[in-house]
């Protein structure tokens, strides 16, 4: 018998292995990043004290395009946290791709933080 695969699961037990290895602190917060089928977010973490420090995603009312699932989308979403988390004196994060293959909208979420000057 022919059986479906759990794409969801799968990416989450990825994103569990990676999890076991990645931790942010208040220096240097996690960057965790969640692609949906129709936006793109992200959050700076300090896993320490469990808090998000700073967050942007094709949501905010800052966000000026109107389609959010693209990949310029995802660059100008990295371009965003990027500039919240310099004007918070955040410059080193370490990156959690979420379990989400490094490629498309993740693969350009990261160049565009980098662009913008935080350093992975």
């Amino acid at each position: 018998m022919f059986k479906k695969t759990d794409k969801q699961a799968y990416r989450l037990r990825r994103h569990l292995r990676a999890r076991k290895k990645v931790a942010g602190t208040a220096e240097r917060p996690r960057l965790a990043v969640f692609r949906s089928a129709k936006n793109i977010y992200a959050q700076l973490i300090d896993d320490v004290s469990s808090i998000t420090l700073v967050a942007a995603s094709t949501i905010d009312k800052d966000f000026s395009m109107e389609v959010g699932s693209n990949k310029i989308a995802a660059k100008l979403v990295g371009e965003i946290i990027a500039k919240k988390a310099i004007d918070k004196g955040i410059k080193q994060v370490v990156f959690d791709r979420g379990g989400y293959i490094y490629h498309g909208r993740i693969q350009e979420l990261a160049a565009g933080a980098r662009e913008g000057g935080l350093e992975f």
